[in-house]
């Protein structure tokens, strides 16, 4: 049996569908009735078991592992608010996972995270994430820790904010040259099934990317030409939108928007995936492809 955390998000839906497809036994784990609703109305192959918990509950995580092979753990925040924080979600969620494992007999983690993680970073957010990667890796279960930028697929959150761009007849972006190399949602779940039947190092961490890196303004304008229609975009400096969530994070304890969310998103992506793909067997699929797959079903 394979356990999924956060199993209730698009890509967590997307992997019980093909994990189901291919016979596996899945134990979906979610943190509120509604997401453990959500998976049950879903059309499986064969249901999943779906198992309601909080992620930091040592305990429940355990038993949950009980009688599993691996686990997957999808869990991650990009936006931090007073009742959800990034220490919670990514290092939290993390140690308990790593403190467990090792009874439950788990044989594999695979830990999905971001692009620009790092321990020494200014950003909260991409500190944090790199924080809950090492956790899992200096545990004593072998761990595979794929980093992924933006990841487009059909019906996601992602999808739809780039159609209304892309129906708009003019942008404002914040930084419009800032590097973006969305990744396909089939893609990042044929990686992390894929990660699950190879022999995963240790401590091993892999980059993946989509195929074509261009600046945020570019990608703009192909999401346009992918619906048939024509965009211009105006950049605004990136401490224009770092002002604006500065204030919006003085006036609410859960804001829209949050000056590490922002510094995320601007993230430069330029990355190398040959070794990603070699080592887990996967094609990517091109940047037109996936916008016509994307932004032809997504909710404006």
């Amino acid at each position: 049996m394979i356990l999924i955390t956060g199993a209730n998000g698009n890509l967590g839906r997307r992997l019980l569908t093909i994990l189901t497809q291919r016979g596996e036994k899945v134990r979906a784990v979610v943190r509120s009735s509604r997401a453990a609703e959500q998976i049950k109305q879903l059309d499986l192959e064969s249901a999943p078991e779906v198992v309601q918990l909080d992620y930091l509950d040592a305990s429940a995580m355990g038993a949950a592992m009980q009688g599993c092979r691996a686990v997957v753990h999808l869990v991650g925040i990009i936006k931090e608010s007073a009742a959800s924080t990034y220490q919670a979600a990514h290092e939290g969620t993390t140690r308990v996972i790593a403190e467990q494992a090792p009874s439950a007999g788990i044989e594999r983690i695979v830990y999905l995270s971001i692009v620009g993680t790092s321990v020494n970073s200014a950003n909260s957010c991409l500190r944090s994430k790199a924080l809950g990667e090492n956790i899992l890796r200096n545990g004593s279960v072998a761990t595979l820790v794929l980093r992924v930028p933006m990841v487009l697929g059909e019906g996601d959150y992602a999808s739809a904010a780039l159609k209304a761009r892309a129906w708009r007849g003019t942008n404002v972006l914040l930084r419009g040259g800032s590097l973006e190399q969305p990744i396909y949602a089939g893609d990042v779940v044929s990686a992390v099934v894929n990660a699950l039947d190879v022999d995963p190092a240790l401590d091993e961490a892999l980059d993946l990317a989509g195929p074509e890196s261009l600046s945020r303004a570019e990608l703009t304008s192909a999401a346009a030409r992918s619906v048939g229609r024509t965009t211009r975009t105006v950049s605004l400096p990136l401490f224009c939108g770092l002002a604006a969530a500065w204030v919006l994070e003085r006036l609410s304890d859960n804001p829209p928007v949050t000056r590490a969310m922002l510094g995320v998103l601007d993230h430069d992506d330029r990355i190398d995936s040959a070794a990603a793909r070699s080592r887990l067997g996967i094609e990517l699929t091109p940047l037109d492809r996936m916008l016509q797959l994307c932004l032809s079903t997504a909710d404006g």
